[in-house]
């Protein structure tokens, strides 16, 4: 791609903060410390988790950078940057994921592959950027369209990040075509991440932005978009990221037999978020200090406290929700939190019902045990 290129080594790494837990040196993947999480409602960048697959693209020339839109339409085209900051802007406050979050929660009941997340694989944060649905107007398809005469039914972003799953090939994920055509589903090209261009680690100079998606969607560092018949046929999308039930196992495992994981589930942390997949909003937070025998149900909000966001431009439905409850706590105790959300899917009780061979969407009720004068909420 003109202007930004994928390295084949990581000499050219961005500086991180030196309090991210590191789980992968190369490629990068790290997460915040649980106490730097939870202490605001939009997480700083420096504190977003950094999920990589290879080495950090290295953008050369940003005015030469553009993404050509092709595949099964009738209008093909190459857009530069400023033509897609040319659309109207939109800020989407959305948090994202990975599916892999809470992963080590989830070894401890059998072992499991994948990254060792513990509880911060995800951030909420305020994106800017052009409607997708915009975009592919340019090139000829209306607003919520299902399919395109030439049979297009999905959309698939390609990245310019290299990676040894797609054999030394691009990073690639798709949606299907009605969401990314879809205004209220908020998918955007993004160029800005909490008011200030996006940096190299989130995705610069343009990353897509999947409200309610697993993290695995939100392609960075994009490259180009592609109308497609089909689902993405990438590892990614098809070799991982699916839901299997506790009985898979790695012998007996069939990935043909399982859709590419989406929505995520409802989900929560003990200090203090809840967020659900889809657009579905958090309808309630019940709290309990003796292990799930009594609830209180948790004060809830959602206030961004930044003044350069204008609250009309924002929907909660994709961003996660604080909450607070305050609880008498006479011995040491297991505190368990659990979310339920406007569909009134809850949190399933245990890990145990829900362990899958590659450990992603661990959503099983939250346990903290606590001892008295120690403060976890």
């Amino acid at each position: 791609m003109p202007g930004v290129t994928g390295p084949s080594d990581y000499s050219r790494e961005p500086p991180r903060h030196p309090s991210l837990k590191i789980n992968a040196k190369e490629p990068f993947n790290a997460e915040p410390p649980r106490s730097a999480l939870g202490a605001a409602y939009v997480t700083p960048v420096e504190f977003f988790y950094k999920r990589n697959h290879g080495p950090i693209p290295v953008v050369d020339d940003v005015h030469s950078y553009s993404v050509s839109i092709t595949g099964l339409i009738e209008n093909p085209k190459q857009l530069f940057l400023n033509d897609i900051r040319a659309l109207p802007k939109y800020n989407v406050t959305a948090t994202l994921q990975c599916a892999g979050n809470r992963r080590t929660a989830m070894s401890q009941t059998r072992t499991v592959k994948g990254v060792g997340w513990d509880v911060s694989a995800i951030g909420n944060a305020v994106w800017g950027g052009a409607k997708l649905a915009d975009v592919l107007e340019l090139v000829g398809i209306s607003k919520l369209t299902g399919a395109t005469k030439s049979g297009g039914k999905h959309v698939e972003f390609v990245s310019v990040d290299r990676c040894k799953e797609e054999n030394g090939g691009p990073y690639k994920a798709s949606i299907p075509l009605i969401q990314a055509t879809s205004p209220e589903a908020d998918v955007l090209l993004a160029y800005e991440m909490n008011g200030e261009t996006l940096n190299r680690d989130h995705g610069y100079p343009l990353r897509v932005v999947v409200p309610g998606v697993i993290g695995a969607r939100s392609v960075k560092w994009l490259d180009s978009i592609n109308v497609i018949a089909e689902e993405c046929q990438g590892f990614f999308m098809q070799k991982d990221y699916k839901m299997f039930p506790p009985s898979v196992n790695w012998d007996n495992i069939n990935w043909s037999t399982r859709r590419p994981q989406m929505d995520f589930p409802v989900q929560v942390k003990v200090s203090g978020y809840a967020a659900s997949g889809g657009g579905r909003g958090i309808e309630r937070v019940d709290v309990s200090v003796d292990g799930g025998n009594t609830w209180v149900e948790a004060s809830r909000h959602q206030k961004t406290g930044i003044p350069y966001i204008a609250e009309a431009t924002c929907s909660d439905k994709w961003a996660w929700v604080l909450f607070e409850a305050l609880v008498d706590v006479q011995q040491s105790t297991q505190i368990v939190a659990k979310a339920v959300d406007s569909a009134a899917n809850v949190q399933p009780e245990k890990v145990e019902d829900i362990w899958n061979l590659r450990g992603i969407l661990n959503t099983s009720w939250h346990r903290v045990q606590v001892r008295v004068g120690h403060s976890n909420l």
